[in-house]
């Protein structure tokens, strides 16, 4: 018996963990794209033009409010990090003149 028979047994033992934990995943995902394609059939089958149309319109309304919120979400991210530049740069002034 090896030193490495019980290090090897552990990784075995995890490797066939993740390989379950995987499998699991894939039919989980593989149930929920299932369900997705037949929710899509369903809407096609009823789709009329008039709904087509409302919902083409309230997709490209959603894009907008998306790059709105989007360039908004980006310009505080901005303004928060120069705040934090700001803050850092105080405190080590603020370490400096305690010296």
């Amino acid at each position: 018996m090896s030193d490495n028979e019980p290090a090897e047994q552990r990784a075995f033992s995890e490797l066939d963990a993740l390989v379950r934990n995987l499998a699991a995943e894939l039919a989980n995902f593989r149930r929920r794209a299932l369900l997705a394609e037949a929710r899509v059939k369903e809407l096609e089958e009823h789709e009329g033009g008039l709904h087509s149309v409302d919902l083409a319109a309230r997709v490209t309304e959603l894009e907008r409010d998306k790059e709105r919120l989007q360039s908004r979400l980006d310009a505080a991210t901005a303004r928060a990090k120069q705040m934090l530049d700001r803050v850092k740069f105080l405190r080590q002034q603020a370490k400096g003149g305690e010296r």
